[in-house]
């Protein structure tokens, strides 16, 4: 896979959860999760399941930062 975003997150699937179109797959990446919405479609044509490796791929023009 080569891709331009530089904040790649390698790790394994432990949850698929469909909705009405979007979905939330859970990956774990050494103890902690990161959880993507997708398309139901996305997550059909990737085949992804439970236990499957998967990368979160990170890409955004912003990160906000909050603090008590």
């Amino acid at each position: 896979m080569r891709i331009s975003a530089r904040n790649v997150i390698a790790g394994t699937i432990v949850d698929v959860k469909k909705g009405a179109t979007t979905a939330h797959v859970a990956i774990d990446i050494g103890g902690r999760t990161i959880t993507a919405s997708i398309t139901n479609e996305a997550v059909d044509e990737l085949g992804l399941k439970p236990g499957m490796k998967a990368s979160a791929i990170i890409k955004a023009s912003d990160v906000m930062v909050g603090v008590d």
